[in-house]
């Protein structure tokens, strides 16, 4: 079964023979090899590119183990570029195997991986591509030590548009099923919801708290499991590490101190697990500070966390909705809209919360995410703070289902989740 990631796809071949360094980042298990080995050398090969010119190197391969060595991964991608009149495509998966433990806590200790991929883009026949799981020691590295050189492309699990095509259920039905194992790719080939469970348990277990315990030398592994699930728990809440640190004492868990928590924090949106979205002060065009809302990148694993026993459907529909607006390369915040209002003869200062403060270049949308509008009422309490924000940038309501795009009297756009989510160009109805 092959799963359409077109719009990734598209970024690739945009940046095809750049003079960049590609690379691509991502949660473990979310397609970036398939990506790259798959769909874009499919490309390629299509494109009339031979397949010796195609230079395929992933090392969390065994068969490719020696070539974590620097040194090595160099003597072997340079031997095989043998014709200078050719044009030849490195791909190496996984590149921070080939990091060592005290490259990645010395920042006096130079990276060697780096210096391969510097010679490499001195060739003017080779077009580099790098993937990694971690940003700390891939992504932003690279960035700044090339200046200018280097090319970042981002991919999240399965967007829904993405899913529904892929799984082959009806509408509603894969909603739900999306909604509680995520998009994770390797979900839609698991047979049955025991095996799809099993799947998800372990990758969290074995794979995410493992690696980031192992990655940054954590000895309180009980203690950053605890936190995943306080966040898992906590999706569209505002908190911050004072908040979490106040919990897990309340909880007669140990000791956690608040900087305890924020390397934490930090850790986590490092591995591609969370994303936080910072607070906007709409109408002081400022940032607040904290507290801030975390975000799961996938359901499925935020659900794993929890044991599948915390399904709040209205909290997951706003996670989605985060993800999606990430998805199509939005910025995007939490808003305050500050109001003052009569209480006993005084005016009185209160702050109204927009879901979400949406930014591309020029363009700007308010959006709230609502479960349900059952009522004028509930229409009433819902636009309360997209109403009160002084300025002509689109206002918008995604409420559940399948509702029809209106516009009400206040001109607020009005949307169902599924308009929403299928439509690319949703947000310029």
């Amino acid at each position: 079964m092959e799963i359409k990631r077109d719009n990734y796809l598209k970024k690739l071949i945009r940046k095809r023979n750049n003079g960049l360094i590609k690379v691509i980042t991502g949660i473990r298990r979310c397609g970036k090899s398939y990506l790259l080995f798959n769909l874009y050398y499919d490309y390629l090969i299509k494109e009339g590119v031979s397949e010796d010119c195609i230079i395929s190197v992933p090392l969390d391969d065994d068969d490719y183990i020696d070539y974590c060595d620097p040194k090595k991964l160099s003597e072997y991608i340079k031997s095989r570029i043998t014709d200078s009149k050719k044009q030849y495509y490195v791909f190496i998966d996984e590149a921070q195997y080939a990091i060592t433990r005290e490259e990645k806590k010395n920042p006096d200790v130079p990276i060697r991986l780096y210096g391969v991929l510097n010679s490499l883009l001195r060739k003017k026949n080779v077009d580099v591509y790098v993937t990694g799981s971690n940003s700390k020691f891939l992504s932003s590295d690279i960035l700044t030590e090339f200046r200018g050189r280097g090319d970042e492309i981002h991919i999240a699990p399965l967007s829904f548009s993405e899913y529904f095509p892929a799984s082959g259920k009806e509408q509603s039905e894969a909603w739900q099923e999306y909604l509680f194992y995520g998009g994770l790719p390797h979900i839609l080939a698991e047979p049955d919801n025991e095996s799809k469970e099993a799947y998800l348990e372990r990758l969290t277990s074995e794979i995410y708290v493992r690696d980031i315990v192992e990655r940054y030398e954590i000895r309180e592994a009980a203690s950053m499991e605890t936190l995943m699930k306080v966040i898992a728990s906590a999706i569209g809440s505002l908190t911050n590490a004072q908040k979490i640190s106040d919990t897990f004492n309340s909880n007669g868990d140990k000791l956690v101190s608040m900087p305890t928590i924020s390397n934490y924090l930090k850790y986590l949106m490092e591995s591609f697990l969370i994303q936080k979205s910072e607070r906007y002060d709409i109408k002081g065009r400022k940032y607040i500070g904290t507290p801030s809302k975390y975000y799961y990148t996938d359901l499925g694993l935020r659900n794993a966390l929890l044991n599948f026993r915390q399904f709040e459907e209205t909290h997951l529909m706003e996670n989605t909705i985060y993800n999606e607006l990430i998805y199509r390369g939005y910025n995007v915040d939490v808003g305050v809209v500050e109001i003052r209002i009569d209480e006993n003869g005084k005016k009185v200062r209160r702050q109204l919360e927009v879901d979400f403060v949406v930014n591309q270049g020029s363009k700007r949308y308010y959006i709230q995410s609502v479960y349900a509008l059952p009522n004028q009422e509930k229409i009433e309490q819902e636009q309360a703070s997209l109403v009160k924000i002084p300025d002509s940038f689109k206002k918008i309501i995604i409420t559940g289902g399948n509702a029809p795009v209106w516009r009400n009297d206040h001109g607020i756009t009005i949307m169902g989740l599924f308009e929403f989510l299928l439509n690319e160009n949703s947000l310029d109805y």
